[in-house]
């Protein structure tokens, strides 16, 4: 019951940092670059005060991985917006996902039962139901290459969490590191900020981003990777319920018909057969 509940603490992070995102990028609070640059400045000054009064901080980079994967999903994510529908973005970029981290499990010789197979495949056209555009508009290539981009970063990013020995230095580092490249962009490509836009990036980068990914590095050792991927199929379910709780969005039949089959197809990947180990 820990676990689950610490899973669904991250999911909600998660989907709170979608609802920022929106709230800065569409309301025209901030520009893809700025609210990028001070996501991450931010996640790390917050990160690395905690690692500091904590101690024990050694800031040594023992691989690239966790700060690159990192940034191509924090600019990936930020960019793709720019030109690509907020559903069929949404839907690039957890399909990418499902794809990086179940290709992982399988690469680390995990086992994945079928009704895992089985739950994936029904939350995942549960999010298409809700999010396949509707108009006949040609697919941005530029904006789906970057969202892309973003899934793979962050499938990646997730994978590497398994492995954290010390969730919070690793995400410390992994924020500090990227945070230099990733202020670049804000340098050359300035696209205007205002104090509201400033303060949903900060928010975004040292709350849901900062100790949301620092507890999904908690959890990540304890959860299968095909687990893992799964769960964050609820995300856009859980920020599209923001979206009407907090924007005032109208809910609809369609979204109650794929919140039913996100979740539905989240408990049939977690079910086990009678005797069936853990996997």
């Amino acid at each position: 019951m820990r676990l689950i509940m610490l899973v669904a603490l991250t999911m909600v992070a998660f989907a709170a940092n979608s609802v920022l995102n929106r709230m800065a990028l569409s309301g025209g609070e901030a520009g893809a670059a700025g609210f990028a640059a001070l996501r991450l400045l931010s996640g790390a000054l917050v990160l690395a005060l905690l690692v500091q009064i904590r101690g024990r901080a050694s800031w040594r980079l023992t691989s690239v991985v966790g700060p690159f994967s990192l940034l191509a999903y924090v600019l990936g994510f930020s960019f793709a917006y720019i030109s690509l529908d907020a559903g069929l973005g949404a839907l690039i970029l957890f399909g990418g996902v499902q794809v990086t981290m179940f290709a992982g499990a399988l690469l680390r010789q995990e086992h994945v039962p079928p009704m895992r197979w089985a739950g994936v495949s029904l939350a995942f056209a549960g999010l298409a139901f809700l999010m396949w555009p509707n108009s006949a508009t040609p697919v941005p290539v530029g904006g789906a290459a970057l969202m892309l981009i973003a899934a793979l970063g962050w499938g990646i990013y997730s994978l590497v969490g398994a492995k954290a020995d010390d969730p919070l230095a690793a995400t410390a580092r992994n924020f500090v590191w990227a945070t230099p490249l990733g202020l670049l962009p804000a340098f050359f490509l300035w696209d205007g900020m205002s104090g509201t836009g400033a303060l949903l990036a900060a928010l975004s980068g040292a709350v849901t981003s900062g100790l949301g990914y620092a507890l999904w590095y908690r959890v990540l050792p304890e959860l299968p990777s095909s687990v893992a991927a799964v769960a964050q199929l609820t995300v856009p379910i859980i920020a599209l319920a923001g979206g009407v709780l907090f924007l005032g969005e109208p809910p609809s039949w369609r979204f109650a018909v794929a919140a039913s089959m996100v979740l539905g197809g989240v408990v049939l990947s977690l079910y086990r057969t009678k005797g069936s180990k853990a996997s």
